[in-house]
C-alpha cells in the first residue's frame, strides 16, 4: 500500500491556520490533522479529543520520557506534543497527514522524515493580525502583547518552510494550500509508489 504523506502546516497565533486546515481537511478523505496532547487549559468552545487532548503536566512528561511523541514544544510556558504512534499509523493506512505544529516542532519532523512537505501561513500584516487576536476576546491585553512578540519570533523562521501562503482572503488562501497537497501527491517519486506499474507497462510494453 502507498504510504501516506506527512505535511506540515505553521503560523503564528491568529493567522487562521487551524480555521484553514479544518476546511481543507472536511473537503478531503485522503487527509485527516493530528491531534496533539497539550498541558494548556482548553479555551471557550475547545473540545478534549477534538481540538486537542489536554492532559496535566505530570502525564506529558511521561508520555515524553517513554518517547510517545514524535516532537514537542514549550509555547507560551504550556507543552505541546504529538502523538508517534497514532501519526504512523495513518500514514502506514495510506492517508496524508497534517500537523499543526510550531517551527521548533517543524525542525523535530524534518530530521525525522526528511521528506515532509512544510507549509507557512502568514497574516497579510502585523496590524491585521493584531485585530484578529482582539476579535478572538481569548486573551487579555497583556497576554496579546505577548503574543504578538512571539509572532514576530515565529515569523522569523518563515525561510525554513517549502511554502508559503498569505491569508488574506481565506477561500483563496484555502485553495493555494489545496493547491499545494495535490501538487505533493503528483511528484514523480509519490506517483512511482502508485503507478509502479503502468511506469513499468509504458516503458516496456
Amino acid at each position: 500500500m502507498k504510504k501516506g504523506k506527512l505535511f506540515i502546516v505553521i503560523a503564528p497565533s491568529g493567522a487562521g491556520k487551524t480555521t484553514l486546515v479544518n476546511a481543507l481537511v472536511s473537503q478531503d478523505e485522503n487527509l485527516c490533522v493530528s491531534i496533539s496532547h497539550t498541558t494548556r487549559p482548553s479555551r471557550p468552545g475547545e473540545e478534549d479529543g477534538v481540538n486537542y487532548y489536554f492532559i496535566k503536566k505530570q502525564e506529558f512528561m511521561g508520555m515524553l520520557s517513554d518517547g510517545n511523541f514524535l516532537e514537542s514544544a514549550e509555547v507560551y510556558g504550556y507543552n505541546y506534543g504529538t502523538s508517534k504512534l497514532w501519526v504512523n499509523e495513518q500514514l502506514s493506512k495510506g492517508l496524508d497527514v497534517i500537523l499543526e505544529i510550531d517551527w521548533q516542532g517543524a525542525e523535530q519532523i524534518r530530521n525525522l522524515y526528511p521528506d515532509t512537505c512544510s507549509i507557512f501561513i502568514l497574516p497579510p500584516s502585523i496590524k491585521t493580525l493584531t485585530e484578529r487576536l482582539q476579535e478572538r476576546a481569548q486573551d487579555d491585553f497583556d497576554t496579546i502583547e505577548s503574543r504578538m512578540q512571539q509572532a514576530r519570533s515565529v515569523i522569523e523562521h518563515v525561510a525554513e518552510a517549502d511554502y508559503v501562503v498569505v491569508n488574506d482572503n481565506f477561500d483563496t488562501a484555502l485553495d493555494d494550500i489545496r493547491a499545494i497537497v495535490s501538487a505533493q501527491r503528483l511528484t514523480v517519486r509519490a506517483q512511482q509508489e502508485s503507478l509502479g506499474e503502468l511506469f513499468s507497462n509504458l516503458a516496456h510494453g
